[in-house]
């Protein structure tokens, strides 16, 4: 009885799943086959995949190993030269003397601009510090003759790059995508020789779907072009330039009824040399651009000597987010601390030995939106400090100072400050510490 129910087991098992059931049977020189058997079931499951899941896995692969993937089987081979797979592209081009990135190989590049050029829609091209990097984007640009981009960025990942490059074949290229790109929507060019003539080209080809445009550090454009581009493409929300290139007349037409609602304005201010002018902004213009467009982000980055603050913050600016790079003076903090009823972000680099205990409690009695704060070379009483959180309670999401910057006093010592500041944040607190290696 007991063998003939031990033979029903057997039979049921075996009908009921035959592989498991054979691998069962052989156990004694099971492993091997049973390897090959796995190996067998996931190459029918890669053969397999959907076309849609294959293409999503393509798109995290880095060019190289997408091209190498290719030659797989056929499939994989179908799935790299789908148009949806070059939509998006990053064009990485650096010297290998120069430069530890790897670069794309020039054959792919060849190919890319062969096969899928047409197919191109978000690019960007990121570039080392060399001459010739760049001239090579500037080269693979020009031949971009059969695509109509959507964006376009030109990231040099060290200066000069692109300012080295001849301004006419810069230009020239430009002018290619900017003439058959018809819907181009955002543009990223930091640091280039692009100039007003080229900017008119971009507005009377893309002035209707042009929403995003950050061209910090472009020396060859003039507040007129820039004021040109406001002029006509209605659609821009977000604007990124030096402030030698704001105006008036720019805030103005950034403000006007055709104008949709500014989402985003970021300035550079930089001085080239030490003892540099800088221009006014009226009072007035600021006030027009916050009623049209209320909820903007004003983010200012300053990398100026303290003797040339002096147009700055005198009167009532929407800044809502500003970094000092360079020392601040007390007097100037002061002012922000007047002026700047909108700040929601306050990052201060260096400002010297003078402890800020009372432009950090005027900071925190009119800036009421404040929510981050990062202090680096500064001093700040332990009192002050603790005072400053109180006044702003919870709503300060980010708090990053460096232990060097609080001075113990007769109330609180460093290792009493983080428990009294956790308190009054709801969530633990400690100081930054510097690293020491």
């Amino acid at each position: 009885m007991k063998r003939m129910k031990a033979e029903e087991q057997h039979s049921s098992s075996c009908s009921a799943s035959p592989p498991e059931a054979c691998k069962r049977l052989r156990p004694q020189h099971g492993e091997e086959p049973a390897a090959e058997l796995s190996d067998t079931a996931a190459n029918w499951e890669w053969d397999r995949l959907p076309q849609e899941l294959l293409l999503h896995i393509f798109q995290y692969l880095p060019l190289l190993d997408r091209a190498y993937a290719s030659q797989v089987c056929r499939r994989w081979n179908q799935a790299f030269h789908m148009p949806e797979l070059w939509r998006c592209f990053e064009f990485e081009l650096n010297q290998p003397a120069s430069s530890y990135l790897k670069a794309t190989h020039p054959d792919l590049i060849k190919q890319i601009i062969k096969r899928h050029s047409n197919h191109l829609q978000y690019v960007s091209f990121k570039v080392d510090s060399s001459t010739e990097s760049a001239e090579a984007a500037c080269d693979i640009l020009s031949q971009l003759v059969n695509c109509s981009l959507k964006t376009l960025g030109l990231i040099s990942t060290a200066r000069p790059s692109f300012m080295e490059v001849p301004k006419s074949h810069f230009i020239s290229a430009l002018t290619v995508v900017f003439v058959n790109s018809k819907s181009l929507s955002s543009l990223k060019i930091d640091d280039t020789p692009v100039d007003d003539p080229s900017l008119k080209v971009l507005v009377a080809n893309n002035s209707d779907t042009l929403k995003l445009l950050k061209m910090s550090s472009c020396p060859h454009v003039s507040p007129a072009g820039i004021l040109c581009v406001a002029d006509q493409c209605h659609g821009l929300r977000e604007l990124a330039l030096n402030y030698h290139l704001l105006s008036d007349e720019l805030l103005l037409a950034l403000s006007s009824e055709k104008h949709v609602h500014l989402e985003h304005l970021r300035i550079d201010v930089v001085s080239e040399n030490p003892g540099q002018h800088f221009h006014t902004i009226k009072k007035s213009s600021w006030d027009a651009m916050v009623r049209h467009s209320p909820k903007f982000n004003l983010v200012m980055y300053f990398f100026l000597y303290e003797n040339e603050f002096g147009p700055f913050f005198n009167e009532e600016i929407p800044v809502t987010h500003l970094y000092f790079g360079r020392s601040v003076s007390k007097e100037v903090l002061g002012r922000v601390g007047l002026h700047c009823p909108r700040l929601v972000e306050l990052v201060v680099c260096a400002n010297g030995l003078r402890p800020l205990d009372e432009e950090l409690i005027r900071i925190a009695k009119h800036c009421t939106q404040l929510s981050a704060i990062g202090l680096g070379e500064c001093e700040v009483s332990c009192s002050a400090f603790v005072e400053f959180v109180k006044m702003c309670g919870r709503r300060l999401s980010q708090l990053s100072i460096m232990e060097e910057v609080l001075i113990p006093d007769h109330k609180y010592s460093l290792d009493e400050i983080h428990w009294e500041v956790s308190k009054h944040l709801g969530r633990v607190w400690f100081p930054d510490m510097m690293p020491t290696w």
